[in-house]
């Protein structure tokens, strides 16, 4: 089982591209600095190519864990930037101490601080671009990160060894990702607060299945915001499952009580996070005949339209969906609702990169989960919904199916 556990972590893409960013790392600071026989420099490029794909899931979850409790895209981003800001002022201390890089090199970049500073600007900057590639299924998140990191690396490397143009770019490229990356958030929390008043809502998610929380946002967001009508949409097959199924990253292990049952497999990473929102999904029919019992019972049906568009999801995910939308309705304001969860900070994102949305962000602290529900949990969504999730556990369907 050790040995199991070994292999799969050297197979693993993300320890190979940790491991890439350290080799990286030393190229680059040896042949800029001629440090080939640093032992310290040998040291610090192993202990980065082992440390990266932790630090890239250490800093997903940090600021998952700061947006769970304040929905403010601001502040879990700042909580993404001060580790590394931190550990940026450590490593070039280190490298300075140790005589890897001259202390006047880096002078006119404004001294170690001055360059951790700007190379995390730099940094974080790539990593969200990075994480909305990742939302477009472009990549896998984690990788994603630790592509973004071997970059920064790269360039910072370079922008230390004094040449003009190489501080230039540097310079540049720290105060305009970072500019980016902060005021995309601060842009997208004040529309949070100042917003317009009328058009259209949309709301995207799993619905995996509908539940009572979802329905009360969505009134809510009616009454705080004026809504006209509200646009609701839920995933087909996560793009992310179809990608690792086609890959042979995950498998359907087994049907159960009209959910299909997700595992990894052995090719699976194991720094990837295959499973977000849970490894049980109601099929796509059943979470939308879920989610027009639940509207229609909640007496929202005159307000709330569910969409039904499975070919438009597949061809671009809800950002071609959202587009619809706004083709639909020109010139009408559009709100975007969304909770604080793992989930519900994803589509906010998909909201932030595709215009002028105005997000209708709600902190979750009532404890009602789809997980809950899909692990048996009662009085969580409504009487329509629980009756048919009963009638789907008592069918006893059950059945092993794994896909080659």
């Amino acid at each position: 089982m050790f040995r199991l556990k070994i292999k799969d972590h050297l197979s693993s893409p993300s320890v190979q591209l940790g491991a890439g960013v350290g080799f990286l790392m030393y190229v680059s600071y040896a042949i800029g600095y001629q440090a080939f026989a640093s032992l310290e420099l040998i040291c610090l490029s192993t202990f980065i190519g082992i440390f990266i794909p932790y630090y890239s899931k250490f800093c997903n979850r940090l600021e998952e864990k700061v947006n769970l409790h304040t929905a403010k895209i601001s502040y879990g981003r700042l909580a993404r930037f001060l580790p590394q800001l931190l550990f940026n002022v450590i490593v070039f201390e280190f490298l300075t101490q140790s005589d890897v890089i001259p202390v006047g090199n880096i002078q006119s970049l404004g001294g170690i601080f001055g360059v951790a500073l700007l190379t995390t600007l730099a940094s974080q900057g790539m990593q969200y671009l990075a994480l909305a590639l990742s939302n477009r299924e472009i990549g896998e998140k984690t990788r994603n990160v630790v592509i973004a990191l071997s970059i920064n690396i790269a360039v910072t490397a370079v922008a230390t060894l004094g040449f003009p143009a190489a501080k230039l770019i540097f310079l540049v490229s720290g105060i305009i990702f970072g500019a980016v990356f902060f005021a995309i958030g601060f842009l997208s929390d004040a529309r949070a607060t100042w917003f317009a008043r009328g058009g259209v809502g949309i709301f995207f998610g799993t619905f995996n299945p509908i539940h009572r929380t979802h329905l009360e946002l969505m009134r809510k967001a009616i009454d705080q915001r004026s809504l006209q009508k509200i646009y609701i949409h839920c995933t087909n097959i996560p793009r992310l499952h179809s990608k690792a199924l086609d890959s042979g990253e995950i498998k359907i292990a087994r049907f159960e009580h009209g959910m299909r049952v997700y595992e990894t497999t052995s090719r699976a990473d194991v720094h990837a996070n295959y499973f977000p929102t849970g490894r049980k999904f109601y099929e796509y029919e059943t979470r939308l005949e879920m989610m027009r019992l639940a509207i229609a019972e909640a007496g929202l049906a005159e307000k709330v339209e569910v969409l039904d568009m499975p070919d438009l999801y597949e061809q671009g995910g809800f950002y071609s969906i959202l587009s619809e939308i706004k083709r639909k309705h020109p010139g009408v304001p559009v709100h975007g609702i969304h909770g604080s969860d793992l989930g519900g900070m994803w589509v906010r994102s998909i909201y932030d990169e595709s215009g002028w949305v105005y997000p209708f962000p709600v902190v979750r602290k009532d404890g009602v989960s789809a997980t809950a529900i899909r692990n048996g949990a009662a009085d969580m969504t409504t009487h329509s919904v629980q009756k048919m999730i009963s009638v789907l556990r008592d069918s006893k369907q059950l059945s092993t199916h794994t896909l080659s």
